[in-house]
């Protein structure tokens, strides 16, 4: 019997008692219902508008945002769930908010203005002297990660170079990234970089599979590769390409080997996550948000695109028609909706993966007791864990003493799981995130108040060898009729810059097609 095992045989009883279960996160019942015959919508109402957007995610709020920066009234925006925010709402446990996904925002880069333009206008950063000032309140405070390694805590991700080789490979790999980023170029959001035979080629390979070819060998090494690109696309560096796992590094974070002198990446976070950002930017638009609707049919015409809508409270269909149809959803989910009818959609949704994710907010009653090492951070992994670590959402309130909080475990999990992450009670799942942080936390389950676990099903688009260089996903990036997609998914994986930056910036081409710009 393994340590967790063992850690857990007495613990039922208690785990048992625990108060708990399964919320936010995303109605699974409302999403199958395109799996169902669409019910009849009768005398239904009918409601016309001039710009529809199917999806409140980062993408959607972002077009929203965008039509109503440039004095378009006339839009609506439909939600299925009863919330905005998609994979980055939140929620709240013993009067603290904790984030139940999305949970950071590194600082934009140079290739990010429209991100960098939202932030400054919600009062984030302010220029000065041609600089930008960032409010230090929104910056995550010291210490910002360790990792669990070797029967000790240490700063950092990156586990300690122990012999004179792996030292080796770090700085060989931090010049291949070097390389890539001044041979190649990489860039935040993607499609400001080139594409070129040589990104081509990078992206026809698994990241495994090139650092191999690299000779990059190191088990330690590669662990920490294979966790960012966990953290950052759901899979690990066998599922995912050589371009994906460059463009981690090159495009934004960087690589900094063991005693680098490099300054580490900045990044905006909150005790309730990103959050707090699609909160902000729905506020001005709240009034044309329509939640719990879900929608079941498309149906483009010459002159308008007609919707059946489900309305979840009402319990009745309703119908829409619009001039211009933005779908900001997921593109598997765009697929179903339009019925398989459209090339490159059908094309693109077959070439993608998803991730399925589980976050586990584990309400303490106090601190937890201290291992040997670095004292405790914002972000906290486990090496070789099954997990992504846990984030605490009271880190930033900077209290004197610490006291009870919220801890925020990520898990992303294999597709093979996806049914079993559906089907399997809250507390099968409860079990398994303890059994994962007790070897290193043994007091932890003495100390939860309540565990409030979150499923999402298809939480983040894998970049698999050949999506980024997709012809399918190229073609979506431009307007099919009437019909104008939004989503990080036209990126081929999943990051609040690349949703944002789809979903303004297809804003200001409708604007300008309607002649508002």
């Amino acid at each position: 019997m393994g340590s967790a095992s063992l850690l857990l045989a007495g613990c039922e009883a208690p785990l048992a008692e625990t108060a708990g279960g399964w919320v936010g996160g995303a109605h699974a019942e409302r999403g199958h219902r395109l799996r169902a015959e669409p019910p009849k919508a009768g005398d239904g109402p009918l409601r016309r508008t001039q710009v529809l957007i199917i999806g409140a995610g980062v993408s959607g709020l972002a077009c929203a945002r965008g039509l109503s920066q440039a004095g378009i009234a006339d839009f609506a925006l439909l939600e299925l769930e009863d919330e905005v925010g998609g994979n980055s709402r939140a929620h709240k446990m013993g009067g603290m908010v904790c984030p139940t996904g999305a949970h950071y925002l590194p600082l934009p880069g140079p290739h990010s203005h429209e991100v960098y333009q939202l932030l400054e206008e919600l009062g984030l950063v302010r220029q000065r002297l041609g600089r930008p000032v960032w409010d230090e309140r929104h910056l995550c405070h010291s210490p910002q990660e360790r990792l669990f390694f070797d029967a000790a805590w240490h700063d950092g991700l990156l586990p300690p170079a122990q012999t004179a080789s792996a030292q080796a490979q770090q700085r060989l790999f931090e010049r291949a990234v070097e390389a890539a980023q001044a041979q190649l170029g990489f860039a935040m959001p993607t499609r400001r970089a080139p594409w070129t035979p040589g990104h081509a080629a990078l992206d026809g390979q698994s990241f495994a599979a090139w650092l191999t070819s690299q000779g990059l060998s190191d088990p330690h090494l590669r662990w920490y590769l294979d966790y960012c690109c966990r953290d950052d696309y759901g899979a690990g560096l066998q599922d995912v390409s050589a371009w994906a796992g460059l463009h981690y590094f090159a495009s934004r974070h960087g690589f900094h080997p063991a005693g680098s002198s490099a300054e580490r990446e900045a990044v905006l976070t909150w005790p309730q996550g990103n959050a707090f950002l699609t909160d902000a930017i729905a506020a001005p638009v709240t009034a044309q948000i329509h939640r719990g609707r879900s929608v079941l049919r498309v149906e483009s015409g010459k002159h308008q695109v007609e919707l059946l809508v489900w309305n979840e409270a009402r319990q009745s269909a309703e119908r829409w028609q619009a001039e211009q149809l933005v779908l900001a959803t997921p593109l598997f989910i765009a697929n179903k909706l339009l019925g398989q009818g459209l090339a490159p959609l059908k094309a693109a949704a077959e070439q993608m993966r998803y991730a399925p994710w589980l976050v586990a907010n584990l309400q303490l009653k106090g601190p937890l007791l201290q291992r040997s090492g670095a004292p405790p951070a914002w972000d906290n992994v486990i090496y070789a864990s099954q997990g992504l670590g846990y984030v605490d959402a009271m880190h930033q309130s900077l209290k004197p003493q610490a006291g009870a909080t919220v801890l925020s475990a990520y898990w992303a999990l294999p597709q093979a799981r996806r049914g079993e992450l559906l089907r399997q009670d809250w507390r099968h799942w409860l079990r398994q995130i303890l059994a994962d942080l007790m070897p290193v936390h043994p007091d932890l389950l003495g100390q939860i108040e309540r565990a409030d676990l979150v499923r999402w099903g298809h939480a983040m688009s894998i970049p698999v060898p050949g999506l980024r260089g997709s012809a399918a996903l190229s073609a979506l990036q431009q307007p099919q009729g009437r019909l104008h997609f939004a989503h990080s998914d036209l990126a081929g994986y999943s990051v609040f810059e690349e949703a944002y930056t789809q979903g303004f910036d297809l804003a200001s081409k409708l604007a300008a097609r309607l002649g508002r710009r």
